[in-house]
Order: C-alpha cells, then sequence, then structure tokens
C-alpha cells in the first residue's frame, strides 16, 4: 500500500534513482494558506548533504505545487506535489544488482515480487521519505491553525542519551540533538562509525502540545496504534515507545497512574493517550532506528540464484539514519493527528448542528 490516513490521506510516488518523487494529498480543507517557502523550509530540514553527518549525496529537494492550490489558498481538491531528483549516481549499484545487500529490503522485495530496483533500493529507499516531509509540511500547516504544534529532536545516538530535551536548541543543531551536553560525544561516535565504514542507529522524541482532548477512533483506529503504524513505517524504525513504553512495564499500577486534579494531570506517564484518545496532555513519542545497513564493510550474502558471494558497497549512505529520520517521524506525526483531528469531527452531534444547523 502506497497511501495513509482516513480523511487527510496522502498517496507517495517514485524511487530513489527514478526521474522523481512525489505526494498527492487529499482531504485538505478549502481555505487554508499554503505556505510554499514553510514546505521547502521542511524539506531542506531533512534534504542529504548538509554536513558531515549525513550522506553526501546533493538533492535541492525543491518542491513544486502541481495541483489543489490557487492564489495561494486549498481548494479543497488534491494537492500534488513533485520533487526531481538531480543527483543519482546508479552506476554505484551496478555490482550489487544480482545481489542481497545484508540488513536491507532486497532479499525481501525480489522474493515478492519476483523483480527489484537495485538503484539504490528503488522505492523501498529512504529517499521515498521526502514525500512524506513535504505532505507532512501541508498536515503542519492546518495544525497550526488549530493551535498544535508537533516538534522533535534526537534523544539518543549510539547508546549516548540525553539528559536536557531542548527542543529549541535541537533546530539548530546539526544532528538535531536535545541535549548540548551530549550532542559533542553523540557527534563523535557518528563519526567514528563513518571513519571505520560503519554505522550507529539512534533515537527520536517527538513532541505534540495544545493537543486537544478527544483524538483518535477505537476501537481500530487509535490515536496510539496509528502513531504506531506510522512510525513503524520509516525505513529503519524497530521500535516506538508512546509515554513510559517499556519502563511503564516495570512499574506498579499506583506509581504509573496519572492521577487527576482540578488543573488536569498531574503527571504524563500515558504521553497524553489513553484509550486510544487524545487525553489533552502532551503526545510524547520516542522512535527508535537502527543503524544504516549501507556500511562500506565486506559483508556475506547470496545472490538471486543462491550462490554464496562476498557484498561490498559503494555509494554515498548516512552513517545514522536516525539524524534525518527524525524530520520524517515529525512529519508523520503530523499527518497522523490531521487525520483525526478531521476525524473527530463527526463524534457528535453537536458538531453537526454546528455546522449544518
Amino acid at each position: 500500500m502506497n497511501s495513509f490516513g482516513q480523511k487527510f490521506t496522502f498517496t507517495t510516488f517514485g524511487e530513489s534513482h527514478g526521474k522523481a518523487l512525489g505526494c498527492i494529498v487529499d482531504g485538505v480543507p478549502a481555505g487554508l494558506k499554503i505556505d510554499e517557502s514553510f514546505i521547502q523550509e521542511e524539506m531542506d530540514r531533512r534534504k542529504p548533504g548538509q554536513n558531515e553527518y549525513a550522506t553526501a549525496r546533493k538533492e535541492s529537494d525543491k518542491v513544486e505545487i502541481l495541483s489543489g492550490v490557487f492564489e495561494g489558498v486549498s481548494t479543497g481538491t488534491p494537492i500534488a506535489m513533485v520533487i526531481f531528483n538531480e543527483n543519482q549516481k546508479s552506476k554505484d549499484y551496478t555490482n550489487v544488482k544480482d545481489l542481497f545487500r545484508p540488513g536491507h529490503a532486497d532479499f525481501t522485495y525480489f522474493n515478492k515480487y519476483g523483480t527489484r530496483d537495485y538503484r539504490g533500493g528503488g522505492r523501498s529507499s529512504a529517499r521515498e521519505t521526502a514525500a512524506r516531509v513535504a505532505a507532512g509540511a501541508i498536515a503542519k500547516m492546518m495544525l497550526k491553525e488549530l493551535g498544535i504544534v508537533v516538534k522533535s529532536g534526537i534523544c539518543e545516538i549510539d547508546g549516548i542519551k540525553a539528559s536536557n530535551f531542548d527542543f529549541d536548541y535541537a533546530k539548530n543543531s546539526e544532528i538535531f540533538a536535545l541535549d548540548k551536553d551530549k550532542e559533542q560525544f553523540q557527534k563523535d561516535a557518528i563519526l567514528v562509525a563513518k571513519n571505520e565504514h560503519d554505522s550507529v542507529g539512534g533515537v527520536a522524541l517527538v513532541n505534540v502540545s495544545n493537543v486537544p482532548v478527544g483524538l483518535g477512533e477505537p476501537l481500530y483506529f487509535k490515536l496510539d496504534s496509528q502513531i504506531a503504524n506510522a512510525m513503524m513505517g520509516i525505513n529503519a524504525v524497530k521500535a516506538v515507545e508512546i509515554g513510559e513504553g517499556i519502563s511503564a512495564s516495570h512499574k506498579r499500577g499506583h506509581i504509573n497512574n496519572d492521577q487527576i486534579n482540578k488543573d488536569g494531570f498531574i503527571t504524563n506517564h500515558s504521553g497524553g493517550i489513553l484509550g486510544g484518545i487524545s487525553n489533552g496532555d502532551e503526545i510524547n513519542v520516542k522512535v527508535y532506528f537502527k543503524p544504516t545497513p549501507s556500511i562500506f564493510m565486506k559483508q556475506d550474502t547470496v545472490d538471486v540464484n543462491n550462490n554464496e558471494v562476498t557484498c561490498e558497497l559503494k555509494g554515498r549512505h548516512d552513517p545514522c539514519v536516525a539524524i534525518r529520520g527524525s524530520v520524517v517521524a515529525e512529519s508523520m506525526m503530523s499527518l497522523v493527528l490531521a487525520d483525526m483531528v478531521l476525524l473527530n469531527m463527526s463524534s457528535k452531534m453537536d458538531n453537526l448542528k454546528k455546522i449544518y444547523s
């Protein structure tokens, strides 16, 4: 499936080394002010080739809006956007066209479809996430009108954990680090792995503030289940924690329960979600990325004929995919919330009467 959402939906298309990537965003209410410069700012946060902590592939990731916007506002019709690839080096992949790169989707794609685009992984490449960020920018603009703010940053690299979470600091960090005191240690860990032709994993923290009560559609479209679905659909993500996450299983009920007073919840172990519905508190989600599988070490694998061979990669790859992945996680969170906001409008007769009475 290449589409996501129920009311606020998007569909992406394109491959890593194809002519272009893009998306079609549908369900956007008419009259939303579309700030093209903001869309480009979001793309620039994710785009490759900006520093030594990311792939050297140079892409401007310039977004061109093809439809759905007139005189700066949405028309209520599908918004189509395209991003042309500019810096493909497909020849870097000719030596692996008949073998399966360890840690990649090559093996599974080939066995499922009987064919695959070996140039950078084709459709399975993280390059596709550029289109998700473009779609997420539209969602963010809608959420901003409602006062909902989505932020992200890196809280762990190679086991080096942040002790403080400063989202304003993360905006200007080369690796989106949340903790300025841990940033240099995290940077050093990335470069050590890179110089050894290896890679490291990391964890992104996504935070949402000013969340209204009531987002989420139980039982089978809960807010937390769709957040997990969105995050697990991002390349290289292997785990997701909401609120206390795993540590909640280590606590007793009287500690993990968020008690309530007249001013609201006293604690936020739930991560802002109860029974699959937002409770008005901040939403906190940790997204765990595995080490980038594209490493420049000799590795054992097999080819399409099941012959044992050695894999030696060329090309340009991120030494830590979590860094740019944090921007994608922020975008996916925005898309989930935009969808939930629209779905929630029909939860009460009073809501419908406001529109139709």
